[in-house]
């Protein structure tokens, strides 16, 4: 039989190698104001960077940090994610940005806090989660 191998995974961490490759694509660029879009569902956390004409300069999710399975929809996550897109901003040169938050995940509020702890101004937060406004077409009555 033999000695039994335990591999341990490290519990929700970022891959480093993941981190620092996202980062090492970043082109530096003269923008000084953006938008920074949040999408935060049951399962994922993405955030987009634009500039003012709504053409992306930065994005990153959950999962492309390493994030697998149920894990990519934790608050921890989302933080890591605005994280990475603040260092991203900064890299590009942008000082301030408003924020369109969509969905009903929990790394709405995480992923802005990451984001902000790297010293970039947030000057208007606007949420644009989706609403129906009359819902779906109720079932046809059953007949028996």
């Amino acid at each position: 039989m033999g000695k039994k191998r335990i591999i341990r995974k490290s519990g929700g961490s970022v891959d480093q190698g993941l981190k620092s490759r996202s980062l090492a694509r970043v082109a530096k660029k003269n923008i000084t104001q953006g938008t920074l879009h949040i999408h935060a569902t049951y399962n994922n956390t993405k955030a987009l960077l634009s500039d003012k004409g709504g053409n992306t300069v930065a994005w990153s999710t959950a999962g492309a940090l390493g994030f697998s399975g149920a894990k990519k929809g934790t608050p921890f996550a989302a933080a890591k994610v605005g994280e990475l897109l603040g260092d991203k901003a900064s890299i590009i040169g942008i000082k301030e940005v408003d924020v369109v938050i969509r969905g009903v995940g929990a790394g709405r509020e995480s992923a802005l806090r990451g984001f902000a702890g790297k010293g970039i101004d947030v000057t208007k937060i606007a949420d644009e989660t989706p609403m129906p406004h009359n819902g779906p077409r109720p079932p046809k009555p059953r007949r028996v």
